[in-house]
């Protein structure tokens, strides 16, 4: 049995499809139910929706063998998990922003808001820049505009947001994908099923040109 954590929202629904694709699906999830753990014996599968930030801390602590997680999720947090296949889903971009046309000199401190402080301070160190972090939670687009942060660390996926609230993109950080992620220990004791997966959403996706 594979126990399967897949993120809350669009993603892990886009996501239980290509599983279910593969022939890993689950009918109960499709039901109109409350259930928050949702099991296919025949299959050999366990699914439960999880908070997409929960997702890494589930597979790193054995409670799920599999999970899906962003990139920009695993970056900040690094998460002790086997990494193992990029799905090429839920692209975007890790990006620093600012009020457009006011780039801020390097002379002062940096202020920076954002809900990724350890990418960010990984990200300005290489750049010997010296910075506050502002954690902030959502709406991260208002802090320079309310002046309390000079710049944002955040995700892009359009730019749409940036361009309406008079904000651009400064410099990108780092490209964000889906990437499907395996605890240590089911690697090794749970190898051929995890394995067989993984083989699966390969030929999935090579099947697709890839």
């Amino acid at each position: 049995m594979l126990n399967i954590a897949l993120p809350k929202g669009r993603l892990g629904e886009n996501v239980y499809s290509i599983f279910n694709a593969l022939g890993y699906g689950c009918s109960e999830i499709d039901e109109d139910n409350r259930k928050l753990i949702f099991t296919n014996n025949e299959n050999g599968v366990r699914y439960f929706w999880a908070k997409p930030a929960d997702v890494p801390i589930y597979v790193e602590r054995g409670a799920a063998d599999i999970g899906v997680s962003g990139k920009d999720l695993l970056l900040e947090c690094n998460p002790d998990v086997y990494e193992i296949f990029d799905l090429s889903i839920g692209k975007c971009r890790l990006c620093v922003a600012g009020v457009k046309g006011a780039r801020p000199d390097g002379d002062t401190t940096l202020r920076v808001a954002t809900k990724y402080p350890n990418i960010a301070r990984r990200y300005f160190r290489k750049k010997n820049r010296d910075i506050e972090i502002i954690k902030l939670n959502g709406s991260i687009e208002i802090a320079p505009l309310l002046g309390l942060s000079d710049v944002i660390v955040d995700i892009v996926e359009t730019g749409a947001t940036l361009r309406e609230n008079n904000l651009e993109p400064y410099e990108d950080i780092v490209d964000i994908s889906a990437r499907l992620i395996a605890n240590k220990s089911s690697s090794k004791f749970k190898h051929d099923e995890v394995g067989q997966l993984l083989s699966r959403m390969r030929d999935h996706f090579c099947g697709k040109g890839c």
